[in-house]
């Protein structure tokens, strides 16, 4: 007769740590490397958004550069209207058309720089074309605006012209 094999009861094997560790820390790298994948994602978008937004600004102060001569061409119009003109509709049309020209460059964050006579003078915002020598003062103040400047988002695009004087 054939002796039958008697089962053993199953021993328990032990579990293997090393496997559970490995994996563990496989998952522990892993997840360090989408930390630092979003990281550099959000970063990287980010850079991407300023850039743009500088593309944006430096295309407008190009664009609104570009017309502060025609601004001044035509307030240099305006100022040299003939006394017979002055009441003329064409006339009026023109200076309606400088104060809507105005208000749609306010609406782009341009502003025209304070240099009205009396206004202390700022190297910063304007540039001194003239200086009265004979004037005395302790204090530098602007004469006489030359030529116009203007702001654009707070920064200056052009400084304003002036002559100078002391008061």
């Amino acid at each position: 007769m054939t002796k039958k094999k008697q089962d053993k009861p199953a021993e328990e094997q032990p579990k293997d740590t090393t496997s559970v560790d490995d994996s563990t820390q496989r998952i522990d790298e892993l997840t360090l490397d989408l930390q630092r994948t979003r990281a550099d994602f959000e970063n990287y978008r980010k850079r991407v958004e300023q850039e743009k937004q500088m593309a944006r600004m430096t295309g407008e102060a190009t664009a609104v550069a570009k017309l502060l001569p025609v601004i001044d061409n035509i307030e240099r119009a305006i100022m040299h209207v003939p006394q017979e003109l002055a009441d003329n509709k064409w006339a009026q049309g023109i200076v309606g058309l400088v104060k809507n020209l105005e208000k749609s460059l306010d609406s782009m964050n341009l502003q025209r720089i304070d240099a009205k006579p009396g206004t202390a003078f700022d190297p910063e915002r304007h540039e001194a074309i003239q200086m009265d020598e004979d004037a005395e003062g302790e204090q530098e103040v602007i004469a006489e605006e030359l030529q116009a400047g203007y702001t654009l988002h707070g920064k200056p695009l052009r400084s304003a012209m002036v002559k100078v004087t002391r008061k």
